[in-house]
């Protein structure tokens, strides 16, 4: 089909408003994650970006295009996190009133990170959908301009300049992968990069829990979903654009999902090994090289980090799973006598081998706990799996009955 909605052109004038207000982001090569895909990995970190995500390139290129009667009005956006951020930031950097609609179950930090790019934040409902209509009223009654997060030219041409970031980068690039939710992104990216250089394949990720553009491209027509369910809250988009749609019909060459269980060890391995933050949504593209869901042996290959405004709750989770995977933390139950000095006596064990105990418990009220005798669940640090052995030997030489949980 013919694109005749957004033209190369309208890229490269994007990339020059964009000149001096969003960063020209790294483009790092990892060693480690390179032999680990077997590929030549190179991250394009979008991350590092202002207001920490790609988001603020298509909003600031969307609200510099505003008429000065349509900015007058103010601009209003339904969000949960990077494009309210976006939105907020380039607003005040153009002198425009902001207002964000969020759900009231946004995490403070999220909310507070865009009241303090300038924006007023209405919090409503408890779905992105709740938010979403409360500001298509608002708009109604108060005449002002709505910023749509992915279904708009500009918003799409803004996204693209970091496929000609990547390409001026890294010129013999093989594959790109690139995070959807409703596919702003990926369809910036994937115009640039084919109009570039055809040969380039651009592969798309989603969430298994949130697949609707991957649903949709397998119908060959738009697919709603009734419900997204996914730790990757950035992506958890239920149905595609029409313009992303047809953009992505054209000019992406695949579109693969991950869990997810693999969105989450992605993150705990970006964190550990390379020392990237990264949320949910922007490791994605990292995951489908990882666990390879497609053909990327020996070539060189760009994922896009797309944000990293993560939940410190699911950070924590992240860390402390990949830790239990890794074999860096493990948790035991034990079964003591319920007599002074044997708690003492216990944690003795641990201290000779020196183990650092990273959280303990203590339960004798339960039905599963025999009469005269107390559990103890001690959270511990391993320097390598093979300490979880010794522990659990020195416990059976204590004639202590221990199992081990994680």
């Amino acid at each position: 089909m013919a694109n005749n909605v957004l033209k190369f052109s309208d890229i490269v004038a994007a990339q020059s408003r964009l000149r001096g207000v969003s960063k020209i982001t790294t483009l790092l090569h990892s060693k480690s994650f390179s032999v680990m895909s077997d590929a030549n990995i190179f991250l394009k970190l979008e991350n590092m970006q202002t207001t920490g995500a790609f988001k603020v390139r298509g909003a600031y290129n969307k609200l510099a295009c505003l008429t000065k009667e349509e900015a007058s009005r103010g601009v209003v956006a339904a969000s949960a996190g990077n494009h309210a951020q976006g939105v907020a930031f380039s607003a005040s950097k153009l002198g425009m009133k902001s207002t964000i609609f969020m759900p009231i179950f946004t995490p403070p930090l999220k909310v507070l990170a865009t009241k303090g790019y300038g924006a007023e934040v209405i919090l409503a409902g408890e779905s992105f959908d709740d938010a979403f209509a409360a500001s298509q009223e608002y708009c109604k009654e108060h005449n002002a301009t709505y910023i749509h997060p992915f279904n708009d030219p500009l918003i799409i041409a803004g996204q693209g300049t970091i496929g000609l970031e990547i390409h001026d980068q890294l010129p013999d690039v093989d594959v790109v992968i690139v995070p959807i939710g409703g596919g702003g992104l990926i369809s910036g990216v994937a115009l640039a990069i084919k109009e570039m250089n055809p040969n380039i394949r651009v592969i798309g990720v989603q969430a298994e829990g949130a697949a609707s553009m991957y649903t949709s491209r397998n119908e060959h027509h738009i697919v709603a979903l009734p419900t997204v369910n996914t730790i990757a809250d950035g992506i958890a988009v239920k149905r595609p654009g029409d313009l992303t749609f047809d953009l992505v019909q054209q000019y992406v060459d695949e579109i693969v999902t991950v869990s997810d269980t693999e969105i989450a060890h992605t993150a705990y391995l970006l964190l550990q090994r390379a020392k990237i933050l990264a949320e949910p949504s922007g490791v994605t593209s990292m995951a489908a090289a990882l666990f390879k869901k497609t053909d990327i042996k020996g070539k060189n290959v760009v994922p896009l980090i797309s944000g990293g405004n993560i939940n410190m709750q699911i950070l924590e989770q992240i860390v402390e799973k990949g830790m239990v995977e890794e074999g860096l933390r493990s948790t035991i139950q034990v079964i003591i006598p319920d007599q002074s000095g044997e708690l003492k006596n216990l944690l003795s064990i641990f201290e000779n081998l020196k183990m650092n105990i990273y959280d303990i418990k203590h339960e004798r009220s339960i039905s599963t706990v025999p009469i005269g005798k107390a559990m103890v669940v001690i959270q511990f640090n391993l320097q390598n799996q093979s300490q979880l052995q010794l522990i659990v030997d020195a416990l059976k030489e204590r004639h202590l009955e221990c199992t081990v949980i994680a």
